[in-house]
């Protein structure tokens, strides 16, 4: 029996992929961290030392060089680009300040959105970003949208930069993510909106186990609807 596809949406730095990927662990299904294809191609950009600027043709002629995936290492999904391991570069302060602006070109929206739609078309998949369950795919069987204070949301990608051997810069980090907040809600192509049969999941005081079972709860639900008399 193949699974549902559950679409995990909301603002930067409140756990989403932390949380989908337990989730997708413990489901057996597959995680895809969007927000992680986005930081790639804004990687090869600077890289590449392309601006997410330019003219629609040559941006969407240099998509045409980026290939991204994900690939499980002991256990761990590592986002590969163009075969080459990029999970640690892609969090770093350079990617994290631009990331916003690139995602929201339509261009390259378009193009992430084909490829995510391919990977989850078959069920079993947990992914998480600003519209998956929006725009990627608006007849998920489950949706939830994530929320948390600025605070809240400041100290845990401290935390995660502090995991991830990156250098914490607390104003820094804030000032990103307001940043990243504003352009994410106010883009024209797919904005971070709340999907309308969505579930508000507020985490602002709740532990990772606590959102994990919360959603647990609700992908069996829905689970159990998809399925019901199908034997």
């Amino acid at each position: 029996m193949k699974g549902i596809v559950i679409a995990i949406d909301g603002y930067s730095g409140c756990g989403k992929s932390t949380t989908a990927r337990e989730v997708a662990h413990r489901l057996g299904y597959n995680h895809i961290d969007s927000g992680a294809m986005y930081r790639a191609v804004t990687l090869a950009f600077l890289r590449d030392g392309i601006r997410y600027d330019d003219a629609a043709d040559e941006i969407q002629e240099s998509l045409k060089g980026i290939k991204i995936q994900f690939a499980n290492h002991g256990g761990e999904m590592k986002v590969m680009l163009n075969g080459i391991d990029v999970s640690h570069e892609i969090r770093s302060h350079a990617v994290s300040e631009l990331v916003s602006e690139v995602s929201a070109v339509g261009v390259i929206r378009r193009e992430m959105v084909k490829q995510q739609r391919e990977i989850g078309k078959y069920g079993g998949v947990v992914m998480d970003g600003r519209d998956i369950g929006t725009v990627v795919f608006p007849a998920a069987e489950l949706k939830i949208f994530m929320v948390a204070s600025l605070e809240k949301r400041v100290q845990r990608r401290l935390d995660q930069d502090l995991k991830d051997g990156i250098a914490g810069d607390e104003e820094r980090v804030k000032t990103n993510l307001m940043h990243r907040d504003e352009i994410d809600t106010s883009r024209i192509e797919s904005p971070l909106i709340q999907a309308d049969d969505a579930i508000l999941l507020d985490n602002t005081n709740m532990t990772e186990e606590e959102q994990v079972g919360k959603i647990l709860n609700y992908a069996n639900l829905a689970t159990e609807r998809k399925f019901a008399g199908n034997g």
